[in-house]
C-alpha cells in the first residue's frame, strides 16, 4: 500500500538533514542561501546534528546519521525533510533504518543522486512516495536564488494537491561548475544555455507507477532486498559527475552498468524508460550517450524519453517516486497524473 505524506504550505517546518556527503560542513555558505531562500517563502528551517558534521566521507557515523533521519520523521513540527547533498554514503544506513516508523510518520522528503538509496528503500519497505527533486545546497542555495523551472516544480509536486500534469522541457538548462571552495559561486549566476527539447523514440504508450533514480545508485542496489520493483513500472535514471567532479561518468561505464542492470532482468517487463539529461558531457560525447542508451534499451520496444530535466544539471523538476505516469511516444506526451501529497 502506497503511503501519501501531507502536502507543504506556508509557516511549516522544513528540515535539513545530511545522510550522505559532508560538504555542508566546507561550504556552508550553500546551506545559508538554501535556508534564506525558503525562509522567505515563508517556511521555518531546523537542521540536525549532522547537517554540518563532517567525519571523514560523511558527516557521521552510520548510527547518527539515522538517527537525525529518525528525529526529523518523528518531529511533529516537520512537514517537509530535504536532504543536503548526495554523496557516497546512504547506502549504509539502510539494514539501520525503522521502517515502521518511516510510514507511521510520512513526510515530504526529497533528494537525489545517492539519495536514490533512501528514496527506494522508502518505496519498498515503508511505501512512502518521496521525491527526487533538489536538495538544499545544489538547488535551493543556487546564486542569486533557485531557477524558476525547479521551484515551480518543487511547489507543483509538494504543495498542491492536485498531480503536476503534463510537463514541458525547461527553455535553459546548465552543468556549469562554479567553485563552492573558492565561492567563485558567489561572484556570478551559472550561464544557461537554449534547451533543444526532450527526445522521443520508440513508439506506443504507457501508464504505470515510476520508479528509478541516480544509475550508479541502481546499479549498487541491485540484488537487494531495498532495491526498486521494476516489472510493470515506468523507470527512469540519470548520471552523476564521475571522478573528475567537472566531467561525466566515463561512457565506457554508463554501458557497463546499464549491460549489468540488463543483464539482471531490470528493464525485462519495464513499460517505459525515462533517462535525464546527462552530466558534463560536450556536444559529441552527448551523442555518444544517446547511441549507448539506444543500443541498450531500444531492443525493448517501448516509450523511450531522453534529455529529461531531472538529475545532476540544472534545472529540474521534482518526482514524486511510486506514483502513476503516462508516456504517450506517439504524440510526445508526459503526463504525471497522480498527486504525490493529500
Amino acid at each position: 500500500m502506497v503511503v501519501y505524506p501531507e502536502r507543504l504550505v506556508k509557516g511549516d517546518t522544513i528540515a535539513f538533514v545530511s545522510p550522505s556527503g559532508a560538504l555542508g560542513a566546507l561550504c556552508p555558505h550553500r546551506l545559508e542561501q538554501a535556508k534564506a531562500f525558503l525562509e522567505k517563502q515563508g517556511f521555518h528551517v531546523e537542521e540536525y546534528l549532522t547537517t554540518r558534521a563532517k567525519r571523514g566521507f560523511s558527516t557521521g557515523t552510520p548510527q547518527e546519521r539515522v538517527a537525525d533521519l529518525h528525529a526529523a520523521f518523528k518531529d511533529e513540527r516537520v512537514k517537509g525533510i530535504v536532504c543536503t547533498i548526495g554523496g557516497l554514503a546512504a547506502n549504509e544506513l539502510l539494514p539501520l533504518i525503522d521502517y515502521d516508523l518511516i510510514k507511521a510518520n510520512p513526510k515530504i522528503f526529497c533528494g537525489y543522486s545517492d539519495i536514490t538509496h533512501l528514496h527506494s528503500a522508502f518505496l519498498r519497505k515503508a511505501g512512502l512516495v518521496t521525491f527526487y527533486g533538489p536538495s538544499a545546497m545544489n538547488q535551493f542555495g543556487e546564486f542569486p536564488e533557485p531557477l524558476s523551472y525547479t521551484w515551480e516544480h518543487f511547489k507543483k509536486a509538494t504543495m498542491s494537491v492536485g498531480p503536476v500534469g503534463r510537463v514541458l522541457p525547461s527553455d535553459e538548462w546548465t552543468d556549469e561548475i562554479l567553485d563552492w571552495f573558492t565561492k567563485a559561486d558567489q561572484a556570478r549566476p551559472r550561464k544557461l544555455r537554449k534547451n533543444e527539447g526532450f527526445s522521443w523514440f520508440g513508439s506506443g504508450k504507457a501508464k504505470a507507477p515510476i520508479v528509478g533514480g541516480c544509475l550508479n545508485s541502481l546499479h549498487k542496489l541491485k540484488g537487494t532486498p531495498f532495491a526498486p520493483e521494476y516489472d510493470g513500472r515506468i523507470v527512469f535514471f540519470e548520471t552523476s559527475e564521475g571522478e573528475d567532479f567537472r566531467r561525466g561518468v566515463p561512457l565506457g561505464v554508463v554501458d557497463s552498468q546499464l549491460v549489468d542492470l540488463v543483464n539482471a532482468g531490470v528493464f525485462k517487463k519495464v513499460k517505459g524508460v525515462i533517462v535525464g539529461r546527462p552530466f558534463g558531457y560536450g556536444s559529441e560525447e552527448h551523442e555518444q550517450f544517446i547511441d549507448v542508451v539506444k543500443k541498450r534499451l531500444a531492443p525493448l520496444d517501448i516509450p523511450l524519453l531522453m534529455n529529461f530535466n531531472i538529475g545532476h544539471c540544472d534545472p529540474i523538476m521534482s518526482i514524486p517516486l511510486g506514483t502513476v505516469v503516462s508516456m504517450d511516444a506517439d504524440n510526445k506526451e508526459l503526463l504525471f497524473v497522480e498527486p504525490g501529497v493529500h
